[in-house]
């Protein structure tokens, strides 16, 4: 087993998958806190790289095109302190990162992975419930529905429509951008036989995003919906043409979702997020009572 501990955060190694854990330092950005503890299985790996400078480098996963739904829904958008593949590493702590790059490198070569893309995800996507607030709307998602829901600095035209509720197998597709200097960002979703090339500001589809602190964790939003829709490099036959046929997630918990200590944890981890005020008081009691329920 290699593992490099750091105030970045931590990466274990056991031979068949990464672990990589947030820490706790204040330049870890929102998404990788709210995010959390990561398991990366090793067939979902290209390579690692270490990059070394005079007082600090980085430890950097490259991952397998189509293996993560969060990176397929960032498009490569994410900014270092949210990406969750990249570690800072002291510099006096190069020569733990030099070994810890050559065990994987090594497992790698041992297991023959290939670095060619997939046309199935290999991580599982953020867990649901999801609900967060930016720009100028709250979007929740429970794994089935998504409800968009206005603020007082939405567009009048916008939210004369009221909240809005859209069905995982009314969707062909969402996507998330960043703010980027005076341009705005967005969080869209694209439904079927509703195509529309309105911005975002008035879009109802769409949530604007402004460039604020919680923008990043609308990602995560993107990246769960992308893990419920059919892989973009799928054989054709597997991409369904009506509605009817799309992927439905499943409505039994997995063994691992039904682990008692598991919830215990996660419900531990929202209780910090709350406390730090990463997440609003109804933005915990919603993810609190859904775990309560699977208890």
């Amino acid at each position: 087993m290699a593992e490099i501990i750091q105030k970045d955060g931590t990466w274990i190694f056991d031979g068949d998958a990464l672990r990589l854990t947030p820490g706790r330092d204040k330049n870890v950005g929102l998404l990788r806190r709210t995010l959390g503890e990561l398991v990366l299985p090793l067939k979902a790996l290209a390579g690692i790289s270490l990059e070394q400078g005079k007082k600090s480098g980085r430890l950097k996963l490259r991952l397998r095109d189509g293996a993560d739904p969060l990176l397929h829904a960032t498009g490569g958008r994410l900014t270092e302190p949210h990406d969750p593949y990249q570690l800072i590493v002291d510099s006096d702590r190069y020569g733990v990162a030099e070994y810890f790059t050559e065990e994987v490198r090594t497992a790698l070569l041992l297991d023959q992975i290939p670095s060619d893309p997939v046309t199935e995800y290999l991580l599982p996507g953020p867990s649901v419930p999801l609900s967060v607030s930016a720009g100028d709307g709250t979007v929740s998602f429970d794994g089935e529905r998504i409800r968009l829901e206005w603020n007082w600095k939405t567009e009048d035209a916008k939210a004369a429509a009221g909240t809005r509720t859209l069905a995982m197998a009314d969707l062909t597709g969402v996507e998330w951008q960043p703010a980027v200097g005076l341009e705005n960002g967005h969080l869209r979703f694209s439904v079927r036989h509703s195509p529309t090339k309105a911005p975002a500001k008035y879009d109802p589809n769409s949530v604007e995003l402004w460039g604020f602190k919680k923008d990043p964790l609308m990602a995560l939003v993107a990246a769960a919906v992308q893990a419920r829709l059919p892989h973009p490099a799928a054989p054709a036959d597997d991409h369904p043409r009506e509605p009817a046929a799309a992927p439905r997630p499943p409505t039994a918990p997995t063994p691992a979702e039904d682990d008692h200590d598991a919830l215990l944890r996660r419900l531990r981890e929202l209780g910090e997020l709350h406390r730090s005020g990463v997440l609003t008081d109804e933005e915990f009691t919603l993810a609190k009572q859904a775990i309560l329920k699977r208890m």
